[in-house]
């Protein structure tokens, strides 16, 4: 396959990044703090995707879409805050070949954005701590804009920070989240296989490709960018 594009965007928790291990650890803190029973790494895995605040009400309900008390969500928030932050990266891990995958990307021209439901207080420390910052030009963090994935809004304002246009990027990730934000932006999309998908085949999802490995990337994309100094991959 040859998918021509200047820019490549990422999501990160379940496709850059393995951080259910640190995201379980921090639920568990919190649930203890308030005197709730906690879950394993496995079922906090699974409410991953649609950012912290919905993980929280998803611990406090034990349901995908529950509201819990205003304030006991207050309560949660600020302490699940506060060790997620102390403790961001200590058991998170980087998936199989994505640095080099990212390294090889902007070494041939592209130009790379992380984005993600996730707050600025955890993303920044996250990509730093595991060596992956300085890979992307652009990182939208879930509370930089008023709207996340699967709302397009995300996607819109990476294109214009990067200096591209929608159908010069393409957009990895392992959710339905990242795939509707492409498709309802006009963009393309590649899914990946593994990460936090909760059971969706992303493949119904429109896709252009998906992959099981980050290094297939390489196969598939191609540059294209315009006024950009083009070094199409061999």
């Amino acid at each position: 396959m040859n998918i021509q594009a200047a820019a490549v965007l990422f999501d990160l928790d379940g496709t850059l990044v393995d951080t259910a291990a640190d995201i379980a650890q921090a639920a568990n803190v919190m649930l203890k703090a308030m005197g709730r029973a906690t879950f394993d790494e496995v079922t906090v895995a699974g409410w991953i995707g649609d950012g912290i605040p919905r993980l929280i009400k998803r611990a406090l309900t034990g349901e995908r879409f529950g509201e819990p008390d205003e304030g006991l969500f207050r309560e949660a928030q600020g302490l699940f805050g506060d060790a997620y932050e102390a403790h961001v990266a200590d058991l998170s891990q980087v998936y199989p070949n994505v640095p080099g995958t990212l390294q090889d990307l902007k070494d041939h021209g592209f130009r790379l954005a992380c984005v993600t439901n996730k707050a600025r207080r955890f993303t920044e420390p996250l990509l730093s701590a595991l060596g992956l910052r300085d890979h992307f030009d652009v990182v939208i963090a879930g509370d930089a804009l008023a709207r996340v994935k699967p709302d397009p809004l995300p996607v819109f304002v990476a294109c214009e920070r990067l200096g591209v246009g929608v159908a010069d990027a393409v957009l990895v990730g392992d959710s339905a989240n990242d795939m509707k934000a492409a498709q309802a932006a006009g963009m393309r999309a590649i899914g990946v296989q593994y990460g936090y998908n909760h059971g969706v085949d992303l493949a119904a999802l429109g896709p252009i490709a998906t992959v099981d490995d980050m290094a297939r990337l390489l196969d598939l994309l191609r540059y294209h960018g315009g006024s950009m100094t083009q070094r199409g991959l061999s």
